[in-house]
């Protein structure tokens, strides 16, 4: 009994020896346990930014910002600021981890902030690092362009001094001469009616070298699908559906998905065969010699063939042939033969007609609203002059060789085309449509001679102009109380404009149409109520009939038999 009563104190005792040896380190082992979770929650206070003052984390904002704007402009990583800003707080916590490890001890709230600190600035030093590369790339861009376009400008500059200016028109070539300024490129400007040449300026551009036609190849996609009935004939705009879009809108802001779909509809063999018909890919057979032929699309493996219908991938042409193209929209369908007058022809200029286009006349007239709506209110504005109406068409991409190429083709007035002005240009400022301002100024400053009041004439071809002279000579005139269904064919290319109270009489200026509007005064009642066997008949013409059966009817006077 008192052996076992002294076993048990001795165990008791040793227990409570054992509690008090294995109570220290115990205490240690929590406090560090206790210490590392402290630790851990700081961090991860830490990396949400809520140790940090004010100033810092507007400072780590800002610099957040900053990198995903330079993440976005270098294309190299596209994320938003959110996932930044998580991509930057893992790289702080792994930075924070492999520091403590290479300590062999946790660190404290402060340590942690101040190395946050440290790693906001490394990060800020580099992000302007790489914004001072980047921004010296791109001035070395910036330079290495400038130097580009400089001797693409000193080239053309040469070039137009050596242009053989024999037989072309001493104030239009000054004019456009002017209005091309020091840019590289070259201006084709002439009769879209007879394919007279009225000058060329950068000759060896305009008719011995391929440009990519860019945009200006959908009037060949637009007449292909109208004509093969791809492109629905009463095609409107949807009031409800404004995504949708019609021919008109789609060529005034050059849409490319547009033509893309209508390409699809055309296919390859159709869309080659309606730009061979326009003149593309064969010689204008203008009077200069060594004229570029262009090219024309190869159906081969990875070409890409959608792209042709609105990019024109595969195209080349010159100035010359795209002049060709948009006079045969202008006269109604009559490919003509580009002439500059030279000093030995005698005698008066003859047109000289290519081919008659087998295409109707309804599917041409079908692409003049579009190609007004660029002008007046869509991407080829720059080319707007107030005083006539100006139908064209704009064209830009990257032409190859590390520069631009831009485009533009047209005709003026609308009623009575005169002139047909084609632009291209290259450089940097091509594809700020240039070459729409550059015939918009040509338009402006030659209005006084081609322009308004003229615009307003009929519409002759060289074949009707005896006719005409015909007419005159017998002092016809023509009533035109009644115009309504006149005026209504405004855009047809061989349409009469007439106002009420107007008649036609001669014109002076030598090769113009031969009859303009003037005003006279209006009859009596008296002699609008003779009888038709008093009235003296007119000799027949082919421009007086239709104007009489739309303005006004005849009336007859029946005999007694």
């Amino acid at each position: 009994m008192t052996l076992t009563n002294h076993h048990s104190r001795t165990l008791r005792f040793g227990l409570i020896l054992f509690i008090l040896l294995l109570l220290p380190f115990q205490t240690t082992v929590l406090g560090k346990k206790r210490h590392e979770n402290n630790s851990r929650r700081g961090a991860a206070r830490a990396e949400k930014g809520k140790k940090l003052s004010a100033r810092e984390r507007r400072a780590a904002r800002h610099d957040d910002r900053r990198s995903a704007r330079d993440s976005r402009h270098g294309g190299k990583s596209r994320l938003s600021r959110r996932e930044l800003r998580k991509q930057n707080a893992r790289e702080e916590a792994a930075s924070l981890k492999a520091l403590e490890r290479k300590l062999r001890r946790p660190m404290s709230k402060r340590e942690r902030a101040a190395e946050l600190r440290k790693m906001a600035a490394q990060r800020r030093r580099e992000i302007m690092e790489a914004r001072r590369r980047a921004e010296a790339a791109r001035l070395a861009a910036i330079a290495r362009q400038r130097a580009i376009d400089q001797a693409l400008r000193n080239e053309v500059q040469g070039m137009i001094a050596r242009d053989n200016t024999i037989g072309e028109d001493a104030q239009v070539r000054r004019v456009a001469v002017n209005a091309l300024g020091n840019h590289a490129g070259t201006v084709v400007v002439m009769d879209p009616m007879t394919g007279k040449v009225y000058s060329i300026v950068n000759q060896e551009w305009a008719l011995r070298r391929g440009f990519k036609p860019c945009s200006t190849i959908k009037l060949v996609t637009g007449v292909a699908g109208l004509a093969e009935n791809v492109i629905p004939p009463a095609e409107l705009m949807s009031a409800s559906n404004h995504s949708r879009m019609d021919l008109t809108s789609a060529l005034a802001h050059s849409d490319n998905l547009y033509f893309e779909r209508v390409g699809t509809g055309i296919g390859f063999d159709k869309m080659i065969h309606y730009a061979r018909e326009l003149g593309l890919g064969e010689k204008t057979g203008a009077n200069v010699p060594f004229e570029y032929a262009g090219r024309l699309p190869e159906l081969k493996p990875g070409f890409a063939l959608h792209r042709m219908f609105s990019y024109a991938d595969g195209f080349e042409v010159t100035a010359v042939q795209l002049g060709s193209l948009v006079s045969a929209m202008a006269n109604g369908g009559k490919l003509l033969v580009p002439q500059v007058p030279r000093a030995s022809e005698e005698g008066r200029f003859k047109p000289k007609l290519r081919r008659k286009l087998d295409i109707d006349a309804d599917v041409l007239q079908r692409m003049v609203p579009g190609m007004i709506g660029s002008v007046n209110f869509g991407s080829g504005r720059k080319a707007y002059d107030p005083t006539q109406t100006v139908a064209g068409k704009t064209g830009t991409c990257n032409g190859g060789e590390g520069s631009w190429v831009g485009l533009f083709t047209s005709y003026a007035p609308l009623a009575n085309p005169r002139l047909a002005v084609v632009v291209i240009t290259r450089g940097t400022d091509a594809h700020r449509h240039l070459p729409a301002a550059v015939a918009g100024q040509i338009y402006r400053d030659l209005s006084q001679r081609f322009g308004t009041p003229r615009n307003l004439q009929i519409a002759t071809t060289p074949d009707d102009e005896e006719k005409d002279i015909a007419a005159e000579d017998d002092g016809e005139a023509i009533d035109t109380q009644n115009t309504a269904s006149a005026v209504g064919k405004i855009n047809s290319p061989r349409a009469t404009v007439v106002l009420p109270n107007h008649k036609l009489v001669p014109d002076s200026s030598p090769n113009t149409v031969k009859r303009v509007i003037m005003p006279i005064q209006p009859r009596s009642n008296s002699q609008v109520q003779q009888p038709a066997a008093q009235k003296s008949t007119p000799a027949k013409s082919p421009l007086n009939a239709p104007i009489q059966s739309e303005v006004r009817p005849r009336r007859t006077q029946q005999l007694q038999p």
